[in-house]
């Protein structure tokens, strides 16, 4: 079986790769690499799955890993290039679709809307046109949980109104999830979009807060605690996110399309909130260092607390994060350390 994963390069996308490998899969990634953060960080990520710089670099050329051979390749390439997308789905013939790739960031979106718009919704929309013209059949897509919006009503739950989003980029994610409601009504076309939370974990991205907070404790610079600390998040560990995400992908579907429910929707996280000031509190024992706050009005776009009812998906997927934070922000300092060492 022979599923594209887009969003390869990322932080997710790499991990999901990773554990489709290992469970014997044939594997494409696909990725834009653009320059949103340290393209550095991606192309060890690709590294790691033994793709090398200098063959990811090329645009629309075909790398073949050199310790997955003949399981793992990778396309550099934009989602929107509407000439390139389709020829790669005729010409690999993909059985499943993992599409994780997207502009990310809540408040980068608030200054570079046109990017959102083309990444996360024109390109999403190509997606869902080479997977219903080559008959794919199970697309999964990542949602967010920034959907909620100022929804107070925790924990969240996919029956709630997620109407309301505060950022541009929650508005793409909330438009990807009304497309494929679409797709998968007119043309019968298995989709399952799943809402994260926060995640965390090796090989994170550094914009966002984990990343972050262990730069700057570890260089003993002041660290930004928004809404005076006041925030609670739904912090998952990115191997029980990427695990949850292929229960899914690898999910049966033809029980679906028999009670004609092609369309499914599901939040994944950590089925907890963490307050932010207990995260930091992890980061600074693992550093043995104590972090210097600087405390600061919540910022545009943010919501207070993240909180995920996974209840359907730990049902329907036996889903079950098993990573306690203790032990997650563990192993992340670990490899946060080892990173920096090189």
């Amino acid at each position: 079986m022979k599923i594209l994963v887009t969003g390869a390069a990322g932080f997710i996308g790499y991990h999901v790769c990773e554990l489709l490998l290992k469970e014997n899969y044939i594997v494409v990634g696909l990725d834009n690499i653009n320059s949103y953060y340290d393209i550095n960080l991606k192309y060890s990520r690709l590294n790691e799955l033994g793709i090398q710089e200098k063959e990811a670099s090329i645009f629309h050329k075909k790398a073949e890993s050199s310790t997955h051979k003949n399981k793992f390749s990778f396309y550099r390439m934009n989602l929107e290039n509407r000439g390139e997308l389709p020829k790669l789905f005729e010409n690999e013939k993909f059985d499943l679709v993992c599409n994780l790739a997207a502009q990310a960031g809540v408040r980068y979106s608030i200054e570079n809307p046109n990017i959102y718009v083309d990444s996360n919704i024109v390109g999403f929309l190509n997606i869902l046109e080479c997977c219903r013209h080559n008959a794919i059949k199970h697309l999964v897509y990542a949602s967010s949980s920034s959907v909620y919006g100022l929804n107070d009503k925790t924990p969240f739950s996919v029956e709630d109104n997620v109407d309301q989003p505060i950022s541009l980029y929650a508005a793409t994610k909330k438009s990807n999830e009304l497309m494929a409601h679409t797709y998968s009504h007119l043309f019968e076309m298995p989709t399952t979009g799943l809402r994260f939370f926060t995640v965390y974990g090796p090989w994170g991205r550094p914009d966002m807060a984990p990343y972050l907070f262990a730069d700057a404790i570890s260089k003993n610079k002041p660290i930004k605690v928004f809404n005076h600390g006041n925030m609670e998040r739904d912090f998952t560990y990115v191997t029980d996110i990427a695990e949850g995400v292929c229960r899914v992908l690898k999910g049966e579907v033809k029980s679906r399309s028999a009670l004609k429910e092609f369309y499914k929707l599901y939040n994944i996280g950590n089925n907890s909130a963490v307050k932010l000031l207990d995260f930091i509190e992890q980061i600074e024992l693992n550093l043995n260092t104590k972090a210097i706050k600087q405390m600061l009005p919540i910022q545009p776009g943010d919501v207070e607390k993240t909180w995920a009812n996974i209840d359907n998906l730990m049902t329907d997927y036996k889903y079950s994060p098993t990573t306690s934070i203790e032990d997650g922000v563990k192993q992340y300092i670990a490899w946060y350390k080892i990173y920096h060492s090189n």
